[in-house]
């Protein structure tokens, strides 16, 4: 058997799992067992969405910072959010607004690192800015929480983890192909959509691929003896199988079996269609998906755009996404187990740039939160009155991934992976829940 051919039995792009990711996936410690129906979808919004566009605008800022938005009421008495996000004003009573997250860099890279894993990560000019130093959320949990029905990734990304600045740090590091996301690369607004990965090549029968599985089931079996961690390799090439051959995760992916009416309401756009294949995703029993929304860098210089053309761009599909998926899953029974995250590597300048424009800003930036098992309907922390700096509740991008852990079941500052080196590294090293949603 060459290894052309033994590769080609259908790892089916779930991270192309090697021998040294085999090796580095270790736990030296795991969670207490998740909530066997609790799940998160992340809407990340790579390149830094304005906070003052959507959930922390400031009407009464001086010329040069309020920007070119004013604010409306919502369904909490005395909260704003910006005219661009109606859906969400009107849900604000099942929804909580942190506006005082921050860890103090405007550098895409270290920004997107810090908040989709919880650690600092490279700065923009590094020689080896690409790398990741720790394991994305969603790749911890695939680790930790693992299948929940055969066949069913863990860790799904929709429609794709392109695009946006930096948008590098969504997989496994040390933890090894496997834990990486299942990415669909294909946009479920078109209507030629499919799941690229799930296609199995024409002259591929179901036979010839169960001829294949048994072939590598008993190269495996050989070869235990030697390391017991080649196990895993079963349970990899075992989900690769069940994906290609079965029909749960067929049915998972056919947003076309939605109805008209409802795949209208979530909007025909990628950021709708894919927050209605995400909590598709969660009934069939994901625990993590996240929707990739690109691009927020909006500086008005070269080829960027304006504050006010990006926002009016991005915001509205956002907005109504967010909106319809909470109504969905409410209607549906399960807004309780799922949790709803929005949030990029940072928020904007409070001051608008000479173009039109906000830069980086890490020193206070929004993260909103859904799940009717947490205490919704507040809003937690205080910017200054300039959308500058935190007055009062700062929270940092490990008490963020903390309570995206703790909504699963996962004590994550009693959690620890074996590095590159086999060295024992906390999931978590100072973060807590946020105290206030978590009760």
């Amino acid at each position: 058997m060459t290894r052309r051919s033994f590769l080609q039995a259908g790892v089916l792009g779930l991270g192309g799992l090697t021998l040294g990711d085999l090796l580095r996936v270790r736990a030296s410690g795991m969670a207490s067992p998740a909530p066997a129906d609790r799940s998160v979808i992340l809407f990340w919004l790579s390149g830094g969405p304005g906070h003052m566009e959507t959930w922390d605008p400031k009407p009464e800022a001086p010329d040069g910072f309020r920007g070119p938005f004013g604010a409306i009421s919502t369904r909490l008495p005395g909260v704003q959010f910006g005219e661009l996000m109606p859906e969400n004003a009107r849900r604000a009573d099942r929804l909580a607004i942190v506006r005082t997250v921050n860890h103090g860099s405007g550098d895409h890279t270290k920004g997107n690192h810090w908040m989709l894993t919880g650690f600092e990560g490279p700065a923009f000019n590094a020689a080896d800015n690409k790398v990741q130093r720790r394991p994305a959320m969603g790749s911890a949990v695939a680790r930790l929480i693992g299948e929940r029905r055969p066949g069913i990734p863990p860790y799904v990304a929709v429609p794709h983890l392109r695009g946006g600045t930096d948008n590098f740090f969504h997989y496994a590091a040390y933890l090894g192909g496997g834990a990486n996301p299942f990415v669909v690369e294909s946009d479920p607004n078109d209507p030629k959509f499919r799941v690229r990965n799930l296609q199995r090549p024409g002259e591929l029968s179901m036979a010839r691929l169960e001829d294949r599985r048994t072939l590598l089931s008993t190269l495996d079996a050989q070869r235990r003896w030697a390391e017991p961690l080649l196990g895993d390799l079963d349970d990899h090439y075992s989900r690769a199988f069940d994906m290609l051959g079965g029909k749960a995760v067929a049915e998972a992916f056919d947003l076309a079996s939605e109805p008209d009416a409802l795949r209208d309401r979530y909007g025909r756009h990628t950021f709708g269609q894919s927050a209605l294949m995400a909590r598709r995703l969660v009934e069939a029993g994901v625990p993590f998906v996240t929707v990739n929304c690109v691009p927020w860098d909006h500086h008005g210089t070269g080829n960027q755009l304006k504050t006010e053309e990006g926002a009016r761009q991005l915001i509205p599909p956002l907005d109504r996404a967010i909106g319809t998926l909470v109504d969905d899953l409410i209607d549906r029974g399960r807004y309780d187990s799922t949790l709803i995250v929005a949030m990029g590597e940072f928020g904007r300048t409070p001051r608008m740039n000479r173009d039109a424009g906000r830069d980086h800003w890490g020193k206070t930036f929004s993260v909103l939160f859904g799940c009717g098992s947490m205490r919704m309907g507040q809003v937690i922390g205080r910017s200054s009155a300039r959308g500058e700096t935190v007055v009062d509740r700062p929270v940092s991008p490990q008490d963020v991934c903390a309570t995206i852990y703790h909504h699963l079941g996962i004590d994550s500052r009693r959690v620890f992976f074996e590095d590159r080196t086999r060295r024992p590294v906390p999931l978590i090293e100072t973060g807590e829940p946020i105290r206030e949603l978590i009760g």
